[in-house]
C-alpha cells in the first residue's frame, strides 16, 4: 500500500482524522504479520482551518471542521488514489478519497469546512482532478453562509477554544490529583487523539478539552521502544499541519517520559514483540472515537490511570479487558489495586486464561511448577458422614455398598480456607470462629443428600517442625459440594453470585460459608488449578466483608469453655454421674464414633463431652471380622447428628454406659437387627432401658443368620449370662485358598471380603509408569512395592523379603518378594518392581496364614511330604473353590515361613462347601497326616475333635495307607523328649 503509484485507485479504513481535510487510512488486508500499512493522505488543493499547536490557538472554525470529517468517515471503508506529492512537505501525499459515491472534499467544501487552494504558477499541475467542481461548491458555501464562511456576528470568535494549557503543550502545572478528586468513578467523555502503545492513550477530555494522558487501569501492553536523537527522546505523531512545512519543536517531556528515556539514553530500544500489534488494536478500536474514561487514580508521576470504554455497535467494551483476552497485554497488580473488585477480577481471569490457551504474547509462556492436579469425571453423589472443619467434609459416595468403609470420601472445599479446628491433645485452641463455621456445616449438611463436583487434587508437604518423623507427603482432593434441596432463604443469599449454567441445580455451600463471613477465598498463583466457581466465591467474600460479617467484624468470637472428659481421669468422670443422672433423656452431639458400640458425645446443657457405650452391647473389636462395618454403619447413622441418650452408670476407665436415641430409634437396635453386635447382659438385662427391643433385635439377626450370625445353630452357643462361663461359639470365616505353602500350611483370603474388591480397585485405577532409573529406586527389606507376577504379568502388593545390600546395578538383579495380597512368594527383576502410593500400601495384606489345626503333616524335605502338598495343593486351589474355615486356635508368635513374618496364625478346621468331611479328616484318611500328640488336659471341646479325627487316623493305620503302609510311625523327638527352658531373655 505503502509503494502505490499515483493514481491507483486504492481500498482502506479510516483509522484516524488529524484535521479537516486529512485522514489516516489502513489496508483492509494484509500478508505481513503485525499492524497493517497505512498511509496518510490529505485531501487535494483543500485547506482546512489549523488546530493549536503548542503555545498558539485554534484558527476560526478548526474544531468544528476536524469534527465534521471524523465524524462522517472515522472507521469506514473509503477507496482513495494519490493525485500528487509534494516533496518539499516530507513528500506528503495529496489525493482523492470516495466513501461509497461520494467525494470527500466536495463533501467538506459544500458544507463550508475548507477552502480550496486555487490552481496558480506556484502548484501547477498539483491540483485536485475535481477543482472545478470544488470551487464552484465553494462559491455556494460562500453564499449560504456554511462552516467557515458563517455570516452570523462573533461566529468566528465564539469558535475558537478556549484551551487549558495541557491542549496546547503546556502539562506543567496539570493536576491531576484535582481532576481525579472532581471525577472519581464517574464516566468522562473524551476523543482519542493520539495512542502511545497499546495501553496508553492521550485523549481530549470534554467539554474542557483537557489534553492529557491515559495508562489503561490493571493492565500493560509491551513496549513499543524508544530511539534516541542526541538524547532526546522524538515520538511520532501525525502531522496536522496542511502544506504547511515549518518543522516547530515539539512540548517539553513529562517527568515519566524523562524517566522512561534516561535508562535507553545511550542507544535505541526497539519494540517489544506484539507492541505494533497491540498498539493497533487500540488505535483501531479508539484512535479518533468518542470513548468514556472513568478515572482510577494517579500515579507518583502525575499520570492519570483509568479504564476507557468505547462503542462497538450497541455493545459497550472496556478495552483493558479486550486487549488482556486477545493476549495483547499483561494483568499488573499495582495499578489493578485501583479498581473494583468485579473489573479486577475479570482482567486476572482472562489473563490466566489467555496463559492456558498460549495466546499472543503467551505463545511461549511456561506455567510455573505447582502442587495441584485438575480431577475430572470424578463427581459423585451422596450423604455427608462428618463434618471434620468449616473447609473439610466426608461424603460417603452412593455408588459404593452401604458400610463399606472405602464408601467415605474427603472433600476439602475448593478454594477457601476457614479458620482452624485446632488440636486439643497439642494444646491448640480453635480460631476464632472455627466452632461456628464446623456448626454451620453440620447444621446444613450431616446426614443430607448432596452433589459433588471434585476440581483438583494437591499434594501437602508436612509441616515444618512437624512432630512425625518419616512423614510421606500426603494428597488432598478439593471439590464443590452442592444442596439439591437448599433451606430458606440460601438461594436469596447466594443469588447475586449465581451463574447462569455455570453450576448444578442447589446452592453451593462454599458460597453460603463465605457470604456468613466464616472463610477467605484462596489466593491461587497464576496456574493453580482452582473452583470452577472462583468469581462467584469471590463475591460472597465481598458481600460478607461490605458486611462485616464473622471474621471480617471488629467483633470476638464467643469464647467457649468445654470439659473434655474423654481425656481426663476415670475420676472426674464419676464426679460428673450424678448431673446426668438427674437428667432423664439428655440432649447431645455425636462428635466422633470411636467403634461400633462406642463414641464421644459433646453435651451443650453441661459444655462437657463424654465417652459413651451402649449398655449391655458389643460389636466386634479392632481387627475382628465385620468390626470396621460396624463403625461404617454408625459413621452414617449417628456422626455429628443430634441425639437424646440415658446415662445409667460409668465403668473404670471413665466411659459412661447408657441407651441412645436417634430420630426416636434405640441406636443399638441398628447395630444389632444389622447382626453386628451382641448382646452381653452380666449384670442383668432389667438395667437396660427397652432391653426386650434389644433381645428381640438380637434374635431377628440370629434368625436371618447375618454377619455375625452367619454360622451360628440354634442351641449350639453356651448362654453368657454367667461371667465365669465363656462363651465357646467357634469363629467361622468364608475363605478361599490362594497359596499351599506345604507342611500343612496355606493362606486364605475371605470370601466377600470388602477390602479385597476396595484395593483391586485402586490397583487397577494406577497408571504403572516406565521401569524406574537405576539407583533412583532402591528397595530394602520390608518396603511394600508393587510387582509383576510372573505368571500373568499382574501388578500387585508385595513385600521385599531379600534384596542387594549395595545399590541395584542392573534392570535383571532379582530380588525376592512376598506377595501381601495372595501369600505366594518368588524372584522378579528390579525391572518389574515399582515404588507404590502410601495411600495404596497402608492398607494391611489380605492374606492370612492358615495351618491345619490339631495334625501334623510332614514337610516337603520329609516323607510323604510331597504327597501331602500336592493333594492340599489339588484340593484347595481352584478357581470358584470356597471353603468354612473354623478358628480352632489362634497362634500369635508370628508364624514364621520362609523368613516372612505373618502375624497370627489361625488353626483352623477346613472344610469344603460341597464335603461331608473336613481336609483336615481327609488328609489323615488317606495317611498323609497324622494326628497331634494329646496332653494331659484338654479342654472338653478339643478332646472332642481330637476323638472325631482318631477314627480317620485309625482308619488309615489299619489299611496300612501312605505313612502307615510299613507299620506305626515311630514318634517325633518333639512329641517324646521334655520342652527345653529357654536359657534367658525374652523369646
Amino acid at each position: 500500500m505503502a509503494s502505490a503509484s499515483e493514481n491507483q485507485w486504492l481500498k482502506g479504513r479510516v483509522k484516524a482524522v488529524t484535521s479537516g481535510d486529512c485522514l489516516v487510512i489502513t489496508a483492509l488486508t494484509h500478508n505481513r504479520p503485525g499492524a497493517p500499512p497505512e498511509k496518510t493522505i490529505t485531501l487535494s488543493s483543500l485547506m482546512a482551518p489549523k488546530m493549536a499547536r503548542r503555545g498558539g490557538k485554534d484558527e476560526a472554525f478548526a474544531w468544528e471542521s476536524k469534527e465534521f470529517l471524523r465524524k462522517l468517515c472515522i472507521g469506514k471503508e473509503v477507496a482513495f488514489k494519490v493525485d500528487y506529492k509534494v516533496e518539499a512537505i516530507a513528500g506528503r501525499e495529496f489525493g482523492s478519497v470516495f466513501l461509497g459515491n461520494q467525494n470527500l472534499a466536495k463533501l467538506v467544501v459544500q458544507n463550508g469546512w475548507a477552502k480550496v487552494r486555487e490552481p496558480g504558477q506556484q502548484n501547477q499541475g498539483k491540483v485536485s482532478p475535481y477543482i472545478t467542481e470544488l470551487l464552484q461548491l465553494q462559491e455556494l458555501a460562500k453564499q449560504e453562509g456554511f462552516g467557515c464562511f458563517s455570516k452570523v456576528p462573533g461566529a468566528a470568535e465564539a469558535s475558537i477554544r478556549d484551551l487549558p494549557p495541557s491542549a496546547i503543550g503546556d502539562a506543567g502545572g496539570f493536576d491531576a490529583m484535582g481532576l481525579l478528586a472532581a471525577n472519581k468513578g464517574k464516566p468522562m467523555e473524551g476523543i482519542v487523539e493520539q495512542v502511545r502503545d497499546g495501553s496508553t492513550i492521550r485523549v481530549y477530555l470534554l467539554p474542557e478539552y483537557q489534553f492529557v494522558q491515559v495508562f489503561v487501569a490493571g493492565i500493560q501492553s509491551p513496549s513499543m521502544g524508544r530511539r534516541n536523537t542526541n538524547g532526546n527522546v522524538v515520538e511520532t505523531v501525525p502531522d496536522e499541519s496542511n502544506g504547511d512545512a515549518s518543522g516547530e519543536s515539539k512540548g517539553p517531556l513529562t517527568s515519566a517520559q524523562r524517566l522512561a528515556v534516561s535508562a535507553a539514553a545511550s542507544g535505541e530500544v526497539t519494540p517489544d514483540p506484539f507492541a505494533a500489534e497491540a498498539k493497533y488494536f487500540t488505535e483501531h478500536r479508539v484512535l479518533s472515537r468518542d470513548v468514556r474514561i472513568v478515572l482510577e487514580g494517579v500515579d507518583k508521576f502525575n499520570n492519570l490511570i483509568g479504564s476507557v470504554h468505547y462503542s462497538d455497535g450497541e455493545a459497550v467494551k472496556d478495552l483493558g479487558l479486550e486487549l488482556v483476552e486477545n493476549g495483547l497485554a499483561k494483568y499488573v497488580e499495582w495499578s489493578a489495586n485501583m479498581m473494583e473488585e468485579e473489573a479486577k477480577r475479570k482482567l486476572k481471569t482472562a489473563e490466566l486464561q489467555c496463559k492456558k490457551d498460549r495466546v499472543k504474547m503467551w505463545a511461549s509462556y511456561v506455567p510455573p511448577a505447582t502442587n495441584s492436579k485438575a480431577l475430572r469425571d470424578q463427581n459423585f453423589t451422596g450423604k455427608v458422614v462428618e463434618v471434620v472443619s468449616g473447609d473439610c467434609v466426608v461424603v460417603a459416595d452412593d455408588a459404593v455398598p452401604y458400610g463399606n468403609p472405602a464408601a467415605e470420601r474427603r472433600v476439602n472445599l475448593s478454594s477457601i480456607r476457614c479458620p482452624k479446628m485446632g488440636n486439643p491433645r497439642r494444646e491448640e485452641k480453635p480460631a476464632p470462629y472455627a466452632r461456628e463455621a464446623r456448626e454451620f456445616l453440620r447444621q446444613r449438611l450431616i446426614g443430607k443428600q448432596v452433589i459433588v463436583q471434585m476440581e483438583y487434587s494437591r499434594k501437602v508437604t508436612p509441616a515444618e517442625g512437624a512432630t512425625t518423623t518419616g512423614a510421606a507427603d500426603r494428597v488432598m482432593d478439593f471439590g464443590s459440594v452442592f444442596i439439591p434441596s437448599p433451606a430458606k432463604g440460601d438461594t436469596e443469599e447466594v443469588a447475586a453470585s449465581a451463574i447462569s449454567g455455570s453450576q448444578p441445580v442447589g446452592v453451593n455451600i462454599a458460597e453460603l460459608l463465605l457470604s456468613r463471613g466464616f472463610g477467605n477465598v484462596v489466593r491461587h498463583r497464576d496456574f493453580e488449578e482452582r473452583s470452577n466457581h472462583y468469581d462467584a466465591l469471590l463475591a460472597a467474600e465481598s458481600r460478607a466483608m461490605s458486611g462485616k460479617k464473622g471474621i471480617h467484624s471488629a467483633k470476638e468470637s464467643p469464647a467457649m469453655h468445654i470439659t473434655d472428659l474423654t481425656v481426663a481421669a476415670a475420676k472426674k468422670a464419676k464426679d460428673f454421674l450424678p448431673s446426668l443422672q438427674r437428667i432423664r433423656r439428655i440432649p447431645a452431639v455425636v462428635e466422633y464414633v470411636l467403634s461400633g458400640h462406642r463414641c464421644k458425645l459433646y453435651i451443650p446443657k453441661l459444655t462437657c463431652s463424654i465417652a459413651f457405650a451402649f449398655s449391655g452391647v458389643r460389636c466386634p473389636g479392632r481387627g475382628e471380622p465385620f468390626s470396621d462395618e460396624a463403625i461404617s454403619v454408625m459413621r452414617r447413622r449417628i456422626m455429628q447428628r443430634d441425639v437424646e441418650i440415658e446415662v445409667e452408670t460409668v465403668d473404670r476407665t471413665g466411659t459412661f454406659l447408657g441407651s441412645m436415641w436417634e430420630s426416636r430409634t434405640n441406636v443399638a437396635t441398628v447395630l444389632l437387627e444389622a447382626g453386628l453386635a451382641k448382646m452381653q447382659t452380666s449384670f442383668g438385662a432389667d438395667r437396660i432401658v427397652e432391653a426386650h427391643i434389644l433381645e428381640q433385635a438380637e434374635r431377628s439377626a440370629k434368625n436371618q443368620k447375618l454377619k455375625i450370625w452367619e454360622s451360628y445353630v440354634e442351641g449350639e452357643e453356651v448362654s453368657n449370662g454367667s461371667t465365669t462361663v465363656e462363651t465357646r461359639q467357634k469363629e467361622t470365616l468364608k475363605v478361599a485358598v490362594t497359596e499351599v505353602l506345604g507342611g500343612g500350611r496355606f493362606y486364605v483370603q475371605s470370601v466377600g471380603d470388602q477390602r479385597i474388591a476396595s484395593i483391586q480397585n485402586q490397583l487397577a485405577s494406577l497408571s504403572v509408569k516406565d521401569a524406574p532409573i537405576i539407583g533412583s529406586f532402591n528397595p530394602k527389606r520390608g518396603d511394600i512395592v508393587l510387582a509383576q507376577f510372573s505368571l500373568d504379568n499382574s501388578w500387585n502388593r508385595a513385600m521385599i523379603v531379600s534384596a542387594p545390600r549395595e545399590a541395584v546395578q542392573s534392570p535383571d538383579e532379582k530380588l525376592e518378594v512376598f506377595y501381601i495380597d495372595y501369600g505366594n512368594q518368588e524372584f522378579v527383576p528390579y525391572s518389574a518392581i515399582r515404588p507404590v502410593d502410601p495411600s495404596v500400601s497402608s492398607a494391611p495384606g489380605l492374606a492370612q496364614l492358615c495351618r491345619l489345626a490339631y495334625i501334623k503333616v510332614p514337610s516337603l524335605e520329609e516323607d510323604f511330604g510331597p504327597e501331602a502338598g500336592e493333594y492340599l495343593h489339588s484340593v484347595t486351589l481352584g478357581s470358584g473353590k470356597e471353603f468354612k474355615a473354623v478358628i480352632e486356635e489362634r497362634d500369635t508368635s508370628g508364624g514364621k515361613v520362609k523368613g516372612q513374618g505373618t502375624g497370627t496364625e489361625l488353626a483352623v478346621t477346613l472344610i469344603a462347601v460341597d464335603e461331608e468331611i473336613s481336609v483336615n479328616a481327609a488328609m489323615l484318611q488317606v495317611g498323609i497326616a497324622r494326628m497331634e500328640k494329646r496332653r494331659r488336659f484338654e479342654h472338653k471341646d478339643k478332646q472332642a475333635a481330637l476323638d472325631a479325627l482318631e477314627k480317620f487316623q485309625e482308619e488309615a493305620r489299619k489299611a496300612r495307607t501312605g505313612m502307615w503302609q510299613y507299620g506305626d510311625v515311630e514318634s517325633d523327638d518333639e512329641d517324646t523328649a521334655p520342652a527345653r527352658k529357654p536359657a534367658g531373655g525374652r523369646r
